[in-house]
């Protein structure tokens, strides 16, 4: 019997030693865009995120961008304060939302020819 607590005991060691791996991740390379709010989402979106997590979202209406915040908070249990939810909401809204303005310009169609004349 106390062979076999020995061996446990050993074999637990063993496992634990091996499980002990340390790894680096990569430097964080993406940046959230400048303006008013970025120290606040800074502060409370990238403790559990990356920028890239925020930037590669669908472009988003305020309204959705606000269920998103609200959903991180009582969700996920993001240390957001509720005061803060507009900000946030505003910043993300305004940089990432589905109005914001990017700065490639936009195709213009010619639409006094058939679409057929294009090809």
């Amino acid at each position: 019997m106390k062979t076999t607590i020995l061996l446990c005991l050993v074999a637990v060691c063993l496992l634990a030693r091996a499980a002990e791996k340390s790894f680096t991740l990569p430097p964080e390379t993406a940046t959230l865009k400048s303006g008013p709010g970025a120290e606040l989402v800074t502060s409370q979106c990238l403790l559990c995120h990356s920028a890239d997590y925020i930037s590669t979202q669908p472009r988003l209406t305020r309204a959705a961008w606000k269920a998103e915040v609200i959903k991180m908070q009582q969700k996920y249990g993001a240390p957001i304060m509720t005061n803060n939810i507009d900000a946030l909401t505003d910043y993300l809204a305004r940089n990432y939302g589905r109005d914001a303005q990017t700065n490639t310009p936009k195709a213009k169609q010619d639409i006094s020819k058939p679409l057929w004349l294009f090809r």
